[in-house]
């Protein structure tokens, strides 16, 4: 039994935030983003707008792409750290939002690997045999945790969500193997510092930013480089075979200058 992706949908915002908008708004320059990033543009969701309105989009369009009702899903996952809430779950509101009445579903906070982590969730649920179908969700609303004031991180970052639909199959093809890893103590690379029992809700934590993402650059792309490098030489050798069998290629994509140094 294997889990195979019978379907995809993604979503992004209208609202497009350009390089050159972000010379009026932070020190910086169009040259310097895309020499350093490879970014041109990112997407920033309406004021309106939530993390699980976005997902709900992008699961619908991998519904009617496999031509699912939301009633035969057996679990919801969706990896975010933007979530509508602390609590409930923004997979429980994308249920709700789809009608998947059948559907379990929960949140998955991994960050940067939150889609792959939900995906090896489903994965091994529908393996097991406890399901047919499992939707697996990865989405964020990042521009309302980024400070804008900051040019080192402010201009990395968008909004925009990304689903599959997973089935149980009998063959011999789907998802082939996942290879998860942590290590905490990194945690100050990349961070939000607040608000969680570490730093609860003060004024003095506004004051001081608190709720918005900190990021060690080029610490950050040296563990990305040697962790994304490592992982999928894993992968490939778990399933036998070479990268130069390998036709496709789609890493997160963190900046341009990670996924070079990686290939």
């Amino acid at each position: 039994m294997n889990a195979r992706i019978i379907g995809t949908g993604s979503y992004l915002p209208e609202r497009v935030m350009t390089n050159h908008d972000l010379e009026q708004m932070v020190d910086t320059t169009h040259e310097w983003i895309v020499t350093r990033t490879g970014i041109e543009e990112r997407r920033i969701a309406a004021p309106d707008q939530t993390t699980s309105d976005m997902a709900t989009i992008a699961a619908q369009r991998a519904l009617d792409m496999a031509g699912v009702k939301a009633e035969d899903i057996d679990l919801i996952v969706v990896g975010t750290i933007t979530g509508d809430y602390p609590w409930p779950a923004t997979a429980c509101l994308v249920q709700s939002k789809l009608g998947a009445k059948n559907a379990f579903a929960y949140d998955i906070s991994a960050a940067c690997s939150g889609f792959i982590y939900a995906l090896s969730c489903a994965n091994d649920y529908l393996k097991a045999g406890n399901g047919k179908r499992a939707l697996v969700i990865g989405a964020e609303i990042l521009s309302r945790i980024v400070d804008w004031t900051d040019r080192n991180t402010c201009v990395l970052f968008g909004d925009g969500a990304g689903a599959v639909l997973l089935e149980a199959q009998d063959n011999d093809y789907g998802v082939l193997s996942c290879h998860l890893y942590s290590d905490g103590n990194y945690h100050e690379l990349l961070h939000q510092p607040g608000f969680g029992t570490t730093h609860p809700p003060t004024i003095e934590g506004i004051e001081a930013k608190l709720p918005y993402l900190k990021m060690h650059g080029n610490e950050v792309f040296k563990v990305a480089v040697r962790s994304l490098t490592e992982v999928s030489k894993e992968a490939l050798k778990k399933n036998g075979y070479t990268s130069a069998e390998v036709t496709q290629f789609i890493p997160h994509q963190a900046s341009l200058r990670i996924l070079e140094a990686t290939m």
